[in-house]
């Protein structure tokens, strides 16, 4: 199993447990699911039936959504102006990472960010914004989306701002 962790500030992301792709060779797009908890639950992985569920909510359950819970995912807001700050620079830290591990990689890393910042921009108010479990400003910040259908989630990272940990 893999871990993907946070190359600045150490946080644990997501694991390869979650079905994801890889887009534009620049991010990775995780699907999650909605899941309801309650104090004391202890998950099996079994997938709980609709009941079961609604049965949870009433008796002081919480939806949340799977991979921001497992992985102590913290939300944050931004506007446009003040995400587009914050995609500077972290872009320029993990450029300045890549010239001295990868520096082959830094040239495309630069043209397939640009363009895929450019798509997050357009669509600015379909997305919720996520640190890691440390809440460190300087480190990734996940974007969540949903499906077409309104209801299912999914999470993009930044490809070259993880590290693989094999566990």
């Amino acid at each position: 199993m893999k871990l993907y962790t946070d190359k600045i500030s150490g946080d644990e992301m997501f694991s390869d447990g979650y079905d994801f792709k890889e887009i534009d060779d620049v991010v990775y797009e995780v699907d999650a699911a909605n899941i309801v908890v309650q104090e004391g639950d202890v998950d099996i992985g079994a997938n709980p039936s609709a009941e079961e569920q609604q049965e949870a909510l009433e008796n002081g359950g919480q939806q949340v959504i799977n991979i921001v819970h497992s992985f102590r995912l913290q939300s944050t807001t931004f506007d446009k102006k003040s995400y587009l700050t914050y995609l500077k620079g972290y872009m320029k830290a993990i450029k300045t990472q890549l010239q001295s591990t990868d520096p082959a990689r830094v040239e495309i890393f630069e043209k397939k960010a640009q363009e895929f910042a450019k798509k997050v921009l357009g669509n600015f108010k379909d997305y919720d914004f996520y640190t890691g479990e440390s809440g460190n400003p300087d480190g990734m910040v996940a974007l969540l989306n949903f499906r077409e259908d309104g209801v299912t989630p999914f999470l993009i990272f930044w490809k070259d701002g993880l590290k693989d940990v094999k566990i």
